[in-house]
């Protein structure tokens, strides 16, 4: 049961930051006039959003196993 809130945790902090990131990225070095609220809005929301969270949810279903020592059992 840990090990699924840990993933969940990962999933969402992953999603944010995954967000988060895209949007800094696009704002600075898009040079879209235009919409470029909208090119922020949605590559943040369909790129870099599920590729945060993906890493964000293989960060949390591993953050478990390295955590322990050596000398337990799984």
């Amino acid at each position: 049961m840990r090990r699924v809130f840990f993933a969940i945790l990962g999933l969402l902090a992953g999603y944010a930051a995954g967000a988060a990131l895209g949007g800094a990225l696009v704002s600075l070095f898009s040079g879209n006039v235009h919409d470029k609220d909208l090119e922020i809005v949605m590559t943040s929301a369909f790129v870099t959003g599920p590729v945060g969270a993906f890493m964000g949810l293989l960060a949390g279903l591993f953050a478990q196993r390295s955590s322990k020592k050596q000398g337990e059992p799984r």
